[in-house]
Order: C-alpha cells, then sequence, then structure tokens
C-alpha cells in the first residue's frame, strides 16, 4: 500500500524526498498486489511512468505535479479507453479528454488508469457486464457504493492517493463513506462536465474523492473554473480552495437536519454526535433545522434522473438492448415511461426545493446530517440507495462532503455530511478539516 496522501506526497517531492517514478511505482505495487478489488479497468502504467520520468526532469508545473490520480470511467481520455462500464462503449477510445482531465493534467497531474464504474452511473453490480464490480477494502463482503465505486475503493486501499467521481444523487458521497474516503461533490457549475457521459444534464456534478478534506481542497484547486464546453460553469466565482481549509468553524451556525434520516443505527448516531461535538468544541453553534420531507427530494430526483437517462440512451436501447447490462436496461427503459407533464412538474419541484434550501441558509451557515443509516451494508443490498441522505443536495446542487466520522464494531467507517449554501465549498471543507482533526490519524486498508 502506497502511504501518501497527494498533500503529504506533494510536500516530499518539493523536499527531494519522492519522485514521481517511484511514487507511480509503489502506487502500482499496491493495485497488484490487490487484485480481487477490481478498482481498475484499465491502468495506464507505461505512460504512467513516462509522465512520471517528465515530471521528475523538469521544474513543478502545478499543484498536482507528479501526483498520480485515477479517473473514473465515464470521464474521456484521449487515446484511452473510457467503456462508461458497458458493452456498449467496449472498444470506445475518445480522441479528446474530458475539460475536467484536461486541467488535471495541465496541474501536473498523471493519469493512473480508469476505475471501476457502474455501468454508464446507473446500473448497480450485477455479474452480467464487461467488468466486475469493485469490492471495499475493508470487507470484501460489505458494499462499496456507487457509482463511483472504483475510484473509492482505489484511494481506501492506498492504490492511487486521489480519484475523481461524479454525482448524480450520492454517488461519490455514498462509496466515499463506505470506503472512509473524503468525498465532495461540489456546487454545481464550479466543474466542467464537458466529456463526461451523462446521466441527467440537471444533476450531474463530477468531484474528488481522496483519503483527506485537504486532499480535495487540492483537487478542487485545479478543477474548479470555467469552461467554454459546458456553459453551467461560466458564472461560478473563483474561490480560495486552501487558504480557507485552515480556517475552523468558530462562530458559524449547524443546521442539524431533522428527520432527514429517521432511522439511522445507533453506531452511526454516535458517529454524528460525535462530529457534532468536534464542531462545537471548535466553536461552532449546533441548531436545529427542518429541511422538506426526503420523499420531495427522492421522487424530483427519480422522475428527472430516468426521464433524461433514457433520453441519451434510447436509440442503443432501441438497436442495441443486448450491449447493456439487465439492470442499467432496466432502469433507463423506465424513464421512457414517465409523462412529459410529470417531467415538467419535477422541474417545478425541483425549483421549489432550490428555493426553500436557500430559506434555509439565511438562518445557518451550514448543515450537519446523517449520510447513511449504518456502515456498508453486504455486498449486492445497495444498488437502490434506500436509507441514504445523499439525494436533496444533488437536486438542489449544494456542495456536500461526505467525512469519516469514527469506526463501527464491525471495523467499518461511520461517515457524516455537511453541505453549505451555493459556492460555500471552502467553508464546507474546512468544517470536514475538523472532524477529521478530531478524530486523529487513521490509516487505509492495504
Amino acid at each position: 500500500m502506497s502511504p501518501w496522501t497527494l498533500s503529504t506526497a506533494a510536500e516530499a517531492m518539493q523536499a527531494g524526498r519522492l519522485t514521481a517514478r517511484a511514487l507511480v511505482e509503489e502506487c502500482l505495487e499496491s493495485i497488484d498486489a490487490r487484485p480481487e478489488l477490481a478498482a481498475f479497468v484499465t491502468i495506464t502504467a507505461e505512460t504512467a511512468r513516462c509522465a512520471a520520468d517528465a515530471a521528475d526532469s523538469a521544474p513543478g508545473r502545478g499543484p498536482l505535479h507528479g501526483l498520480p490520480l485515477g479517473l473514473k470511467d465515464i470521464i474521456e481520455t484521449e487515446g484511452v479507453r473510457t467503456a462508461g462500464g458497458s458493452r456498449l462503449f467496449l472498444d470506445r477510445v475518445p480522441g479528446r479528454s474530458a475539460a475536467l482531465w484536461e486541467r488535471l493534467e495541465a496541474a501536473g497531474a498523471i493519469l493512473l488508469g480508469k476505475t471501476t464504474t457502474w455501468e454508464f452511473a446507473i446500473g448497480g453490480t450485477r455479474q452480467d457486464l464487461p467488468f466486475p464490480p469493485a469490492l471495499n477494502p475493508w470487507d470484501v463482503t460489505r458494499e462499496t457504493g456507487g457509482s463511483s465505486s472504483g475510484s473509492a475503493a482505489a484511494v481506501a486501499a492506498g492504490m492511487v492517493p486521489g480519484a475523481i467521481g461524479t454525482d448524480t444523487a450520492g454517488s461519490i458521497r455514498v462509496p466515499a463513506a463506505w470506503c472512509g474516503c473524503a468525498g465532495l461533490k461540489p456546487t454545481q457549475g464550479l466543474v466542467s462536465r464537458a466529456g463526461i457521459y451523462p446521466l441527467s444534464h440537471t444533476l450531474d456534478h463530477a468531484g474528488p474523492i481522496a483519503w483527506t478534506v485537504r486532499d480535495c481542497a487540492l483537487l478542487m484547486s485545479a478543477l474548479a473554473g470555467p469552461d467554454p464546453r459546458d456553459p453551467t460553469t461560466r458564472h461560478a466565482p473563483a474561490l480560495d480552495w486552501l487558504g480557507r481549509l485552515d480556517g475552523g468553524v468558530s462562530g458559524l451556525r449547524f443546521g442539524i437536519a431533522e428527520g432527514l434520516l429517521d432511522d439511522i443505527d445507533a453506531e452511526m448516531a454516535d458517529g454524528l454526535a460525535a462530529a457534532g461535538r468536534a464542531l462545537s468544541d471548535a466553536g461552532a453553534e449546533l441548531v436545529s433545522a427542518a429541511l422538506p420531507p426526503l420523499r420531495d427530494f427522492d421522487a424530483a430526483c427519480n422522475i428527472i434522473t430516468r426521464s433524461e437517462t433514457f433520453s441519451y440512451y434510447r436509440d442503443a436501447l432501441a438497436t442495441r438492448p443486448e450491449a447493456f447490462g439487465e439492470e442499467t436496461r432496466a432502469r433507463m427503459m423506465a424513464g421512457g415511461l414517465v409523462a412529459a407533464a410529470e417531467y415538467i412538474d419535477a422541474l417545478r419541484i425541483r425549483t421549489e426545493l432550490i428555493e426553500a434550501m436557500e430559506r434555509l441558509f439565511t438562518g445557518v451557515d451550514l448543515l450537519l446530517t446523517p449520510l447513511a443509516g449504518s456502515t456498508a451494508p453486504e455486498a449486492g443490498s445497495a444498488t437502490s440507495y434506500a436509507r441514504l441522505a445523499t439525494r436533496p443536495f444533488s437536486v438542489t446542487g449544494s456542495p456536500a462532503l461526505s467525512v469519516c466520522s469514527g469506526w463501527g464494531s464491525d471495523g467499518l467507517p461511520l461517515s457524516v455530511q455537511i453541505v453549505g449554501p451555493a459556492y460555500g465549498d471552502p467553508i464546507v471543507l474546512a468544517a470536514g478539516a475538523v472532524i477529521e482533526a478530531a478524530l486523529g490519524e487513521r490509516e487505509r486498508r492495504a
């Protein structure tokens, strides 16, 4: 297992204690050591070695100089297969990379490989797909979560110090939570989605998964910014990602979301309480906050995602249905049954929910919520995302962070979710850093 985080590796390289080539080799050895996890579908070993050698022979090019990353396999990479976890694109090699990878590469990052994803970020963990599902490094009989399953598993196992995922209803935050990582779904519009296979243009996000909140901030310093290929990014402000990180939470009001998950188990409740104590000890005020019913967010999310997904893939579903996995095909086809009036109603309800969230943040600075009802359940049992509190903040586009809050009696990670107003991402990360600091040093699962 490579012991490096992005931040510690960057510091060691600047001090001359580590080379990019040595770090790449450590990561490749870690991948080879745990093939059963199936965290990667494509490993770009030779190109990564060449890029590392070039990084070692040149002065620093950016904040991610010489740092290897994993990239979810629905994010296009020039010259490298991007299959989307599907037979439909099994041989597809894009001619241009996604905008976010162009930004990361310009900041000095090295592509180590493409990480396992649920088929087109919707298909679950059935065994009828061309790639095996990624397994949880803490316990391979437990759920990894999806759809950014390989990205979280790779980070948790020390195969790579950071990775990129996507999130439409929880697909960054849930795998991060169940694998003990930090995962940020940024404010929608901060990170370009150009060159990412779509699930829902209304709700899709892209963002980082890393071992620490600091590493998420480091990745966001390169990821965030306007992109002419994605018009949703044009009006996003420039944010101070690393400068705010150590600013603490003193004087901030945290809303404890009422009724978001009424049935979390006792250990997850203990983890939530521990996170609350860490924030309170750091000078924050905890108050009660009421959100609209979870069912309203769920209904809007389901109708919007199913409708839009069907619209993207309906031609392939009609002409090549056998190219899709059974679960993917069934979920996509369900979108064809949604009436136009229902879709329009869901968009209207989404607008109302966004307005309700904006009103909520006039009284509190951030929200502290549970994310899941329990630690990672048995593998294959969590493809519908029951007992999860991620969808509301995909619907509203709010920044939402999954952060480790302790360990259950089963040895599996506990987690909480921190949510902020639009473009409050740096403060969200600062709050996550407080919780991580209170938890203390933790080791990845080799």
